[in-house]
């Protein structure tokens, strides 16, 4: 699935991807979305790691420095700002996808 159709959903998708393990590393964190996506969602580095750097300016994550497999790389994970975020957002997509469903019932 191309960028520009995330756009207004990636925040929300990184957050979850963070929010299900421990800190993770951009690679890691973009292999856990295309595996629970089946292979729909394949983000490059070219979107995911402005985005993450957006959601750590805004304190939704946080990262540091960490050795993985013998690299150092930078992780992220979750806060407690970006947990509250993350859990108004399922919130706010439920009822929104709870609308769509009618409306495509419907018709």
């Amino acid at each position: 699935m191309k960028a520009e159709r995330l756009k207004g959903h990636l925040d929300v998708l990184l957050l979850a991807a963070v929010a299900t393990g421990e800190a993770s590393h951009g690679y890691a964190i973009a292999r856990r979305l295309r595996e629970q996506s089946q292979g729909l969602l394949d983000l490059g580095e070219g979107t995911l790691y402005p985005a993450l750097h957006r959601l750590e300016t805004a304190e939704l994550v946080a990262s540091s420095w960490a050795t993985v497999g013998g690299r150092r790389r930078r992780v992220y994970a979750i806060t407690p700002a970006g947990r509250a975020a993350l859990s108004r957002e399922r919130e706010e997509w439920g009822a929104f996808a709870r609308a769509v469903d009618a409306i495509l019932e419907a018709g």
